[in-house]
């Protein structure tokens, strides 16, 4: 799936700023992971509709770009997520960074690892599964 990232200055209202646009696109957050320095942060988000949330953001001044990341259901049940490190880890692959997307009934781990391709692999091989594109937007 694609992840919107982005640098934003660290100060007042600039996140509120972000959202405003994205609403205004009618454009749904299904997950955000922020990380801040003290001087900007690092936004990354899964949203409904990649391709119009990049334009939109890039057209109010904010810096956007689309990352492939995976995103891996797990059932909420003790292990899973060692499941799935233990299957990258198992292949030689790095674990970049991960956050969790809960939207509806949809449940999954964003995963951004050394080699998606690689990655997603050895996920399917493992039994676990990732949502497509469709079903994560739709």
């Amino acid at each position: 799936v694609k992840q919107l990232s982005g640098f934003m200055e660290n100060r007042e209202g600039r996140l509120e700023k972000a959202t405003e646009i994205l609403k205004e696109q009618n454009i749904n957050i299904l997950a955000l992971s922020m990380a801040d320095t003290m001087e900007y942060g690092m936004l990354r988000m899964v949203v409904s509709n990649p391709d119009a949330a990049k334009a939109a953001l890039k057209e109010n001044g904010f810096s956007a770009k689309l990352t492939d990341v995976l995103a891996v259901r797990l059932e909420d049940q003790v292990g899973e997520l060692h499941s799935l490190t233990l299957i990258l880890c198992a292949k030689g692959l790095n674990i970049e960074y991960m956050y969790s997307l809960v939207s509806g009934e949809r449940k999954a781990i964003i995963v951004k690892t050394s080699d998606a391709e690689k990655a997603a692999a050895a996920i399917r091989e493992g039994g676990l599964q990732l949502y497509t594109d469709e079903e994560l937007y739709g």
